[in-house]
């Protein structure tokens, strides 16, 4: 029982902090995230496989690099371990940024007679919850919606115009 209840916990504490990330980065950089929720809705696939070419390439760097700096010792060590945390921050912003549109664009989808901001949360509660289903939610929903954010942010950073 205390399982369930921990788990549940969790879930719910997720879901707040998650709500007000979206929130503060749609306040914060509302041009950044209206350019990625709009290229979301005209370029899903192209996102998709932009942000999953993008992911692996950087991802499997930075892995590389730390695998190497922890193997070595000294100033070597820190020499790879401060790139590979930059690819991992990098990453991490790219993927906060594009989930933020991909939020704002279900908000706009399911609750459309609503605020902004509470489009964003109850869309952030209702995607946190699909994702947190087991296998569909962990291993297809979550990186797919991952990959479309990274790949829409990356688009709107180099697409001319506007």
């Amino acid at each position: 029982m205390t399982d369930i209840f921990r788990i549940f916990m969790i879930l719910l504490l997720l879901t707040i902090s998650l709500s007000s990330n979206f929130l503060v980065i749609s306040a914060l950089f509302p041009h950044r995230v209206d350019k990625t929720q709009r290229l979301l809705s005209q370029m899903t696939g192209r996102a998709f496989l932009l942000g999953l070419v993008n992911f692996l390439f950087f991802g499997v760097i930075a892995l590389i690099l730390s695998s190497v700096a922890e193997n070595a010792d000294g100033l070597i060590k820190v020499i790879l371990t401060i790139p590979a945390l930059l690819i991992f921050a990098f990453l991490a912003v790219l993927l906060s940024v594009g989930l933020t549109g991909v939020v704002n664009s279900l908000g706009t989808r399911l609750f459309p007679e609503h605020a902004a901001w509470k489009q964003t949360a109850g869309a952030s509660v209702v995607l946190t919850f699909a994702c947190a289903m087991p296998f569909v939610g962990w291993f297809l929903l979550l990186p797919a919606l991952g990959f479309i954010g990274i790949g829409a942010t990356i688009l709107g950073l180099f697409q001319r115009g506007e």
